[in-house]
C-alpha cells in the first residue's frame, strides 16, 4: 500500500464507498448518485488504487466490505460526519445576533459619527462588539481591500470593482475660524480672500484635504499650493487645536466643529464661490460574506442620521 496516493482519495469517493454499504449494490448504489453503473464501477476502482488494495468484495451474493474496506469506511463515515458538523456549526454562525465586528474608518466617521451610533447599536445588540481603527481614506479602502478590516467607512466614493460601495451621509465642508477673527463676522468669504490668510492643512491622502483641492481645481484651476499653508496635521482635532491656538484657519467638516461651535469657540463660515460637499461611504469586500450581526450593524448605520447630515439621495 501506497500513503503518497491516499491524497487522491476524494469525498465522493468516499460517499460512494458508504453508499455500497448503505444499498448493498452497485446498481442501486449508481441511481443514488444519479450515475451510470460503469461509472461508479470506475470511482470505485480509482479509489481501491488510491488505497492500494482491494475494498469491496463483489459476489452473487452482493457485496461486502475487506477489512481494509471497513477501516476506510469507518473513517470515511467519521469525515462525512465532521462535514455535517462544520455545515451546522458555520449556520448557527451565521444566524447569530451577535459578534465581532472589524472596522477601519476615516477621521470624521470614525470620530464624530460611528461614536454616537454605537448608544442605539448596544441597547439594541449588548453582546455585539465593534472593533473601530482611524485611518485616512486611502488607508481604509486598502485595509479592506486586504481583509484587514471587515467594514470600512470612506469619505469619497471608490471605484475598485472589488467592492460594495453604500452611500451614506452628505457631509459639507465650511471654513472654521476661531472667534475674535477678522473673517469671524462674515457669512461667506472668496477663495481669493481666504488664500491671503495662515491656513492649516489636513494630511496627503485626507478625504477631507482631496475634496478641497477637487474645488479649487475645478474652479481656479489651482490647489492647495496657492495658500499660505503654516502647518500639515494628521487629524481634524489637530487642526481645530491649531486652529484655537490662533495658527490660522482651516476647511473642515461640519461634523468635526459640533461641539466648538457649541461651546462658542469658533465659528464657520461659508466659500461663496466653491462650495464644497461630500458624502461618507460604507465598503466591504463583495466576496465577504455577510453575518447575520453584520447586517444588523449595516441596517442602524443606514438608518442613523447624524445632526447635520442630510439623507443620501
Amino acid at each position: 500500500m501506497s500513503a503518497d496516493t491516499f491524497k487522491d482519495i476524494t469525498i465522493q469517493q468516499m460517499e460512494i464507498l458508504i453508499a455500497l454499504v448503505e444499498t448493498g449494490s452497485f446498481t442501486r448504489a449508481a441511481g443514488k448518485f444519479f450515475l451510470s453503473q460503469p461509472s461508479l464501477t470506475k470511482q470505485t476502482q480509482n479509489l481501491e488504487e488510491a488505497v492500494g488494495t482491494r475494498l469491496v468484495n463483489r459476489s452473487s451474493a452482493g457485496i461486502s466490505l475487506t477489512p481494509e474496506g471497513r477501516i476506510l469506511y469507518d473513517y470515511a463515515r467519521r469525515i462525512l460526519r465532521l462535514r455535517e458538523d462544520a455545515k451546522e456549526r458555520i449556520g448557527r454562525l451565521k444566524e447569530q445576533e451577535s459578534g465581532h465586528i472589524y472596522i477601519s474608518a476615516s477621521t470624521i466617521p470614525a470620530t464624530y459619527i460611528l461614536p454616537r451610533l454605537l448608544g442605539p447599536l448596544k441597547q439594541a445588540y449588548p453582546d455585539m462588539q465593534i472593533h473601530i481603527q482611524t485611518h485616512d481614506s486611502e488607508e481604509t479602502l486598502q485595509i479592506v481591500l486586504n481583509d484587514q478590516a471587515e467594514l470600512g467607512f470612506i469619505g469619497k466614493e471608490p471605484a475598485n470593482k472589488k467592492l460594495i460601495v453604500q452611500r451614506l451621509w452628505k457631509d459639507r465642508l465650511v471654513l472654521a475660524v476661531p472667534v475674535g477673527h477678522p473673517m469671524a463676522e462674515r457669512s461667506a468669504v472668496t477663495v481669493e480672500e481666504l488664500a491671503g490668510v495662515p491656513f492649516v492643512v489636513r494630511e496627503q491622502g485626507s478625504a477631507t484635504r482631496d475634496i478641497v483641492d477637487d474645488c479649487l481645481q475645478r474652479h481656479f484651476g489651482t490647489n492647495l499650493s496657492r495658500f499660505n499653508v503654516v502647518c500639515e496635521m494628521g487629524s481634524s482635532e489637530a487642526v481645530k487645536e491649531a486652529i484655537l491656538a490662533g495658527l490660522g484657519v482651516s476647511i473642515l467638516s461640519i461634523f468635526a466643529v459640533e461641539r466648538e461651535l457649541s461651546q462658542g469657540l469658533m465659528t464657520i463660515v461659508n466659500i461663496g464661490d466653491c462650495p464644497m460637499e461630500r458624502y461618507f461611504y460604507l465598503i466591504y469586500k463583495k466576496q465577504f460574506s455577510l453575518m447575520k450581526y453584520h447586517k444588523h450593524f449595516i441596517d442602524i448605520v443606514k438608518q442613523y442620521q447624524p445632526l447635520h447630515a442630510d439623507p443620501p439621495e
